[in-house]
Formats: C-alpha cells, sequence, structure tokens
C-alpha cells in the first residue's frame, strides 16, 4: 500500500521557515516533519511513499538523495577519487518524488499522480502528525467498501477557557481548552481508492471541497475518529509546541519508539476493496 503526502504549497502561515525550504522539511528535533510523517507510517508496516512536490522541490530531493550521506559515516579516498558511505540509519523507505506544479492545488496534485496508484492508498499533509492508528484506519476503511474515508479530529485548543456564569461579570474558573469545546475537522490521514481521482476535475481542484463534497453526495466518504493526540504546523507557534514537545520527551505521535504495531499493516494482512 503506498502512502501519498502532499508537500507542494507555499506555508505563507509560516513564513519564518517557508522564506528559505518547503514546509515539510522544517524541522522537529533536528529532522524535517516529512521525516516524522513517515516514520508514522513506517511504524505500521506502510514504507512506499510517494510525495506531491511543488514549492522548492529542488529541496525536497537534494535532502532525499542525500539522506544516507547526512546519516552515516562517510570515508573520502582523495587518492582514488571515491567515497564510501556506512549509513547509521537505515529507513526501509521507498520514496518516489513528482513534480505536481507551483500552483496546482491539493487535488490537482493527487490528480497528477494517479498513474502511480493500483491500489488503496494512504494520503496525508505534509505538515500534521498525530498518535492516529493507522492498522485500525485501513482496517475501517477496508470493512466500509467506500471509496474515501476521513480521519476526525478535535481542534487542538489555542486558548484557555473562561468559565463565567450568566449574567455575572466575575470569572468563577478558568481550564485549558479541551477536546470537548468543538466538533471534528479533517486531521487528513486518509484511506482511498484511486477511482476518488474521477471526483477531481483538474490542477485547480481543491481536494477539500468539491471532491470531499462530491464524495459525499455519493455517499463514498465516512469518517475515522480519533480523539488521541494531532497538531498541524501551520505557524509558527505550533512549531515551537511541537519542538517542546520533542525535547522534552512528551511527543505523542512517536510511535516508532514501541512495540510493533499490533495488526501492522503488512501487505500480507492487507486487501484490496
Amino acid at each position: 500500500m503506498k502512502v501519498v503526502i502532499l508537500a507542494g504549497g507555499y506555508g505563507t502561515r509560516i513564513s519564518e521557515e517557508s522564506n528559505v525550504r518547503p514546509k515539510p522539511l522544517v524541522e522537529i528535533g533536528g529532522k524535517p516533519i516529512i521525516w516524522h510523517i513517515m516514520k508514522i507510517y513506517s511504524h505500521y508496516g506502510l514504507r512506499d511513499f510517494i510525495v506531491c512536490c511543488g514549492y522548492k522541490s529542488e529541496l525536497l530531493k537534494i535532502y532525499f538523495r542525500d539522506f544516507m550521506l547526512s546519516n552515516g559515516d562517510v570515508t573520502f579516498d582523495l587518492a582514488r577519487q571515491s567515497m564510501q558511505i556506512a549509513p547509521r540509519e537505515v529507513e526501509p523507505w521507498r520514496v518516489t518524488l513528482v513534480d505536481t506544479g507551483l500552483e496546482t492545488m491539493t487535488g490537482g496534485r493527487l490528480r497528477r499522480v494517479a498513474h502511480l496508484l493500483d491500489g488503496t492508498f494512504c494520503m496525508t499533509y505534509g505538515d500534521g502528525v498525530g498518535d492516529v492508528d493507522i492498522a485500525a484506519l485501513i482496517a475501517q476503511h477496508q470493512e466500509s467498501g467506500l471509496l474515501a474515508t476521513v480521519t476526525a479530529v478535535t481542534q487542538p485548543g489555542r486558548f484557555g477557557a473562561l468559565h463565567l456564569q450568566p449574567g455575572e461579570p466575575r470569572v468563577q474558573g478558568f481550564r485549558e481548552k479541551g477536546p470537548e469545546d468543538g466538533g471534528f475537522i479533517n486531521g487528513g490521514f486518509f484511506v482511498l481508492e484511486p477511482s476518488v481521482v474521477d471526483f477531481i476535475d483538474g490542477d485547480h481542484s481543491v481536494w477539500e471541497r468539491e471532491p470531499m463534497e462530491r464524495l459525499v453526495a455519493a455517499n463514498q466518504l465516512q469518517a475515522f475518529r480519533h480523539t488521541g493526540f494531532w497538531q498541524p504546523m501551520d505557524t509558527l507557534r505550533d512549531k515551537m509546541v511541537l519542538e517542546d514537545l520533542w525535547k522534552n520527551g512528551r511527543a505523542p505521535w512517536r510511535v516508532w519508539d514501541r512495540e510493533p504495531a499490533t495488526g501492522a499493516a503488512t501487505p500480507a494482512k492487507l486487501r484490496a476493496v
């Protein structure tokens, strides 16, 4: 099963970082956030990635080109004009990077890589992490027989909530905003069938609008409810939140340090829908 990662946007809301590199290469704990996303999927046995590039795509290509070089010990034999790399970290990944256009929208990017999709696949954004149970997500999708499953999450609280009594100006209490304070939103981490591209008109199509609305109208979209940790990296503040969690050893999305996932999505356990 392949994993499509949408990684072509400008990242204007985090321009402090994206002016010099695409948002998926913005680092958390010294590693690009796209690396964190791929580690999540890899934990569940999904290791064949298609990265939809756009803005500063050459930097994404350089990162993966030099992945072994930057994660290994290197011996330069100047006399023989040769180089040997002894990787310290070997990721079992296959990564295909596709230039899907500078101005192409999210739906258009997916349509541009449709020729690489030969069965049920996962899709996510290149700027969000969570402790989503990918195996359970895929299982729910396969059992439904539908064309599309979206992970529904609650918006992370940005501000504390004041407890007030009607007609009483004095504050009765204060607490951090919790998941129960808002409804579910699109958290990415999709599981899709290749035919969803038929719901996409072209490069101008925004996946989250007409294509998903058409899937709803056709009764072909369901939600996988995730009430655990989820955090996008839309702004510099979001980056600081993720960095702090990682630095203090409290990163819930670091699932790859846990025991191997039960029911991991290995090829033997996946079936075509």
